[in-house]
């Protein structure tokens, strides 16, 4: 016994200093040249850090375009989905209840022209991204609540919109809060 219990002491602490110590300290400055140096990447407004840019945020005032809905009320700590599969009866009602809300805030808008993810939640709750089209619906809201022409809000948008990856993989987005904090900054 004691010809085996030495050896797992010393690989026990040389375990323990590898991943509890080395390895936390090795990913802490990898994360020193990623975007926002591992301390998130933050959207400023005047100076003032207003959010993070890869958390959702809610926005409900017709002035501003609104986010994807979140089953986590925008809480990153509590991360998710609602895990309700499309036949849910709970599920169903909570949709149909967005696409209410939507078109009372966007009125002269048929249902089959809401993008499917204004009125359905990302997987973890929190995504920060739109679609261009996502975006598009909803300028004739804001335009008529800032009293702004919509020509000026789709440059907006199209000055916000980020294509895909290497120009191939995935679709393009906007970030809600950029394109936001953008919307406040116009006169």
């Amino acid at each position: 016994m004691k010809k085996y219990l030495l050896p797992s002491i010393k690989l026990t602490i040389v375990l323990i200093v590898l991943f509890a110590v080395a390895y936390p300290l090795f990913i802490a400055a990898v994360a020193k040249f990623a975007p926002g140096k591992g301390d998130g990447v933050t959207v400023k407004k005047d100076g003032k850090v207003v959010g993070y840019a890869l958390v959702g945020q809610n926005f409900t005032e017709d002035k501003y375009f609104w986010s994807r809905p979140s089953a986590a009320n925008y809480n990153a700590a509590s991360s998710a989905g609602s895990n309700k599969g499309p036949s849910n009866e709970d599920y169903l009602k909570t949709v149909q209840d967005r696409i209410d809300t939507f078109l009372v805030h966007n009125p002269g808008m048929k249902i089959s022209d809401i993008p499917a993810e204004l009125v359905t939640a990302s997987g973890s709750g929190l995504d920060p991204d739109i679609s261009p089209r996502a975006a598009e619906v909803q300028i004739p809201r804001i335009a008529k609540a800032r009293n702004i022409s919509e020509e000026k809000i789709k440059q907006l948008v199209k000055e916000n919109t980020k294509g895909p990856l290497l120009g191939l993989f995935g679709p393009s987005t906007i970030n809600v809060l950029q394109l936001n904090v953008a919307l406040d900054g116009l006169k």
